[in-house]
């Protein structure tokens, strides 16, 4: 069976954000549009898109701090346990690379966790934002480096 999956566009804090669901769960939050269909009004999966919206637009207020939304992680092996240690980081900390990658007991992998930590495809939600170099420099960021700095600023309130 197949999964089908739409697209919505939602207007953020941040930026435009593009949150791509199935009537199951949510698969993506990205930064660019996806080449998937829009979502149409009435659609079955319109309840978890809106549901997605109203909580990254309180998380981006400060009102929300976790959140309850279903996801579909698709990636690699490696890429899905990266992405699970990136859900454990709590709520206003922050982890290394290097960190993750001992905590996955494989301490050389710093690099890989890195290549992971840029393929996340629910940004916000599993929180990359989080994850900073071992010196405490901030790294990349699919958003771009002024957003990182201002969701870890917002986190730290």
């Amino acid at each position: 069976m197949t999964t089908t999956k739409v697209q919505r566009k939602i207007d953020s804090k941040v930026g435009p954000l593009f949150l791509v669901a199935s009537e199951e769960a949510l698969y993506g939050v990205f930064w660019k549009d996806q080449k998937l269909a829009k979502e149409q009004p009435g659609s079955r999966q319109e309840k978890l898109l809106a549901k997605a919206e109203r909580q990254i637009n309180e998380y981006l207020a400060g009102k929300r701090k976790t959140f309850d939304i279903p996801l579909k992680l698709e990636g690699t092996a490696f890429q899905k346990r990266v992405w699970a240690e990136l859900l454990k980081i709590p709520y206003g900390t922050t982890k290394s690379y290097k960190e993750i990658a001992v905590s996955l007991k494989n301490p050389n992998a710093c690099r890989a966790v890195g290549t992971a930590n840029g393929r996340n495809p629910i940004s916000l939600i599993v929180p990359c934002h989080r994850v900073i170099n071992e010196g405490g420099k901030l790294g990349g960021y699919a958003g771009g480096l002024p957003i990182k700095k201002l969701l870890l600023t917002l986190e730290k309130r």
